[in-house]
């Protein structure tokens, strides 16, 4: 286990590379996401055990929409397994589950899991895992906005601070630490307002072949870092 100093409060997962996996292992796109989702369920214990008590993970964007019509029915289906059933033992370990995002386009059956899942662990407060589905840094603030002024604020009133009360979890502290997988070097709209002055970190490593070393290993390059909040 990880003998760091500093640990982050809130950690950021963009999990990329679950189709490179497959195409590399010689399996389905879905096997490639299977194994993403059980690398996401290991990494969240991890976390946990670490002292890490929030962890973000960006599932599903407002752009994936685009992808081919199996791969996101596959998709579909993988969450509404993990959030009907799965989701009980994540609730022994006292986690909350928190599904952030747009939800405009989720069906019945996937909006009925999200809140079968949240209903479940509500009250834990071990960790909170927040899954980001059909999510989008820029359609989160536009939805911020939108909510501003369903209330009558006049634009003379609109602060940061009150757009970050109107984001999908104003509760949540911002990310500390944010870790995107596969080797690309981009946040592709990942917790945009909320990540200004989080840390950075981009590891070539797939998502599916994360593990406890490459967490450790990123633990400790974190807390070497010292953050200055633009001070």
């Amino acid at each position: 286990m990880s003998t760091t100093k500093t640990i982050p409060t809130h950690l950021g997962i963009i999990m990329d590379g679950n189709r490179r996996w497959a195409r590399e292992h010689g399996v389905p796109v879905a096997e490639g996401h299977r194994q993403g989702y059980l690398t996401l369920k290991h990494i969240a214990k991890a976390a946990l055990k670490r002292g890490i008590k929030y962890m973000s993970a960006y599932a599903f964007s407002t752009e994936n929409w685009s992808r081919d019509k199996t791969e996101v029915r596959d998709l579909m289906k993988l969450f509404i397994w993990g959030l009907k059933h799965e989701v009980k033992e994540l609730n022994k370990e006292g986690v909350r589950i928190r599904v952030i995002g747009s939800k405009m386009k989720f069906g019945a059956a996937t909006m009925r899991a999200i809140a079968h899942a949240e209903e479940m662990t509500k009250n834990n407060t071990r960790g909170t895992l927040l899954l980001c589905l059909d999510y989008g840094g820029q359609q989160e603030i536009v939805d911020a906005i939108k909510r501003i002024a369903g209330e009558g604020y006049a634009p003379e009133d609109i602060t940061p601070e009150l757009i970050t009360k109107h984001l999908y979890a104003p509760d949540v502290p911002a990310p500390d630490l944010i870790v995107r997988t596969s080797g690309e070097e981009r946040l592709s709209g990942f917790l945009m307002w909320e990540s200004v002055y989080s840390e950075l970190a981009f590891i070539k490593q797939l998502w599916p072949d994360f593990d406890e070393q490459t967490l450790d290993a990123v633990l400790a390059e974190y807390s070497n870092r010292h953050r200055r909040f633009g001070k």
